[in-house]
């Protein structure tokens, strides 16, 4: 997962308490949320959000990173989604975290991408439609290959990525 480790820099009663924590988001996580631990680097987080139902990322899957700084716990963590999303809080490259909340009721007043803010605000039916074009290309689990349905849903997907990029 991670290049740069920060285990080593942190005091080993902070790594602890980290792994104790960790280890119980594993054992009862909030609800369509996923941990996954790196057992030899505890700095370096991985976790899966499932889009919540009502909104235009429901039934994706965003895959997101979460690193604790050198001087965890009195820096937060940074955080940033691995899975690419359309959502005015989230702007990609930038290292940024969006919690599960923000998919529900985006802030588009503090909007880090500008775009999906000013849609949102002014054309709040193309901002769903552009959310769940995005939500379906990046976020939805491949199930199978073939000539099944899914197949066309991913042959209509990458029919969608090339549109989105002429965007």
């Amino acid at each position: 997962m991670s290049s740069s480790s920060n285990v080593e820099n942190l005091p080993p009663q902070v790594l602890r308490q980290v792994s104790r924590e960790l280890c119980e988001l594993v054992r009862q996580p909030p609800e369509g949320i996923r941990v996954i631990v790196n057992e030899e680097d505890v700095t370096d987080i991985e976790a899966t959000i499932e889009g919540p139902q009502g909104t235009p990322y429901a039934g994706g899957v965003f895959k997101l990173r979460l690193v604790l700084p050198k001087d965890f716990p009195a820096s937060p963590p940074r955080g940033f989604f691995t899975t690419r999303i359309f959502h005015p809080n989230v702007a990609v490259p930038s290292v940024v975290l969006c919690v599960k909340c923000l998919l529900i009721a985006p802030n588009p007043e503090s909007a880090l991408n500008e775009e999906a803010g000013r849609m949102l605000l002014e054309r709040y039916d193309d901002y769903c439609r552009r959310a769940r074009m995005m939500t379906e290309i990046h976020a939805r689990p491949a199930k199978h290959k073939g000539n099944s349905p899914q197949s066309k849903a991913v042959k209509m997907a990458k029919e969608k990525r090339r549109t989105l990029k002429r965007l």
